[in-house]
């Protein structure tokens, strides 16, 4: 149950699943990231995980240059852990997309643990108009993808970008093969703790939200890495608060935003990633948790120090 720990708030701000069809709050614009960032560190949450996105179009984009549009006025306004996606989105090249993390040179960094389906085609059957042309073949063309993550994708983006410049990574595991390939990359000596771990439950081709996979993952982790690591999860979709708050009671922390779900409850769409943020620290603190600041989140993770980064 609550222990004396706090408890590490990330926010997941816009990402690149979710289409602007889906929601009229998810930001698109370098102005309109800045803001909902801003927003989110103001509201509680310690780390925020950024992509980003064509400002014109609402597509997911890997490109530095647009990065470059809203990372220094984020480090300027607040003093959050800035998080880079390595995933960045389905079907762009390792090259795209390690652009943005080369030229950050962040604190923090998401890694993908595993090649996977990741099937986002059922939203489109949903939807029906779409603002731009290019969101449902975007979403169509999962039934017949992956998302790419060999072993020497991994191994590239932890020697190029931990080795390089001293980032750290959230290691990102939707399945329990996931978490066995962090510890073989632990075992080869390629990684050292502290290892941040963000089990992720509810995407479709990976784990579903069910309370029995965040308690197997919870205690496998702590099986492969013992005291040396920090568990995290996030629920997709209605299934976010649910499995944050058991998650907070195994012991772990938690992800929110706009990245992993569009909505605050049932049938009530989230205008904000500061609203989940909120929410989620409102139910955290009623339950007799603390909530981590960025500079606790520094210390907890070993993470570098923004006085460190490129932007």
């Amino acid at each position: 149950m609550a222990k004396s720990r706090k408890i590490i708030v990330s926010c997941a701000v816009t990402g690149s699943v979710h289409t602007p069809s889906m929601s009229p709050y998810l930001p698109v614009t370098p102005q309109q990231i800045i803001e909902e960032s801003v927003a989110a560190a103001k509201a509680g949450a310690a780390i925020l995980h950024l992509h980003a996105r064509d400002p014109e179009t609402g597509a997911p984009s890997p490109k530095a240059s647009i990065f470059e549009q809203f990372l220094p006025s984020i480090k300027q306004q607040c003093d959050a852990v800035v998080n880079i996606t390595t995933g960045g989105g389905i079907g762009m090249s390792m090259d795209e997309r390690l652009e943005a993390a080369h030229w950050a040179q962040p604190e923090l960094c998401s890694l993908n643990m595993g090649s996977m389906n990741f099937g986002l085609f059922p939203a489109a059957e949903k939807i029906g108009q779409f603002k731009n042309a290019w969101e449902k073949p975007f979403l169509e063309n999962t039934r017949n993808t992956i998302m790419s993550n060999t072993f020497g994708q991994i191994e590239r983006v932890v020697r190029e970008l931990g080795q390089g410049y001293g980032t750290r990574f959230e290691f990102e595991c939707y399945d329990i093969g996931h978490m066995h390939t962090l510890h073989w990359f632990v075992e080869e000596g390629l990684l050292t703790p502290p290892f941040f771990i963000q089990g992720v439950f509810g995407v479709l081709g990976g784990l579903a939200a069910l309370p029995e996979h965040v308690m197997h993952m919870r205690r496998l982790a702590r099986d492969l890495f013992g005291d040396q690591h920090e568990f995290s999860a996030l629920g997709a979709g209605r299934h976010q608060m649910a499995v944050l708050t058991l998650t907070a009671l195994l012991g772990g922390n938690v992800r929110v935003g706009l990245e992993d779900s569009l909505y605050l409850g049932r049938g009530e769409m989230a205008q904000s990633n500061a609203d989940q943020v909120r929410k989620i620290r409102r139910i955290l603190e009623e339950l007799g948790f603390e909530i981590a600041s960025p500079q606790e989140a520094r210390e907890i993770l070993a993470l570098k120090g923004a006085d460190r980064v490129a932007f």
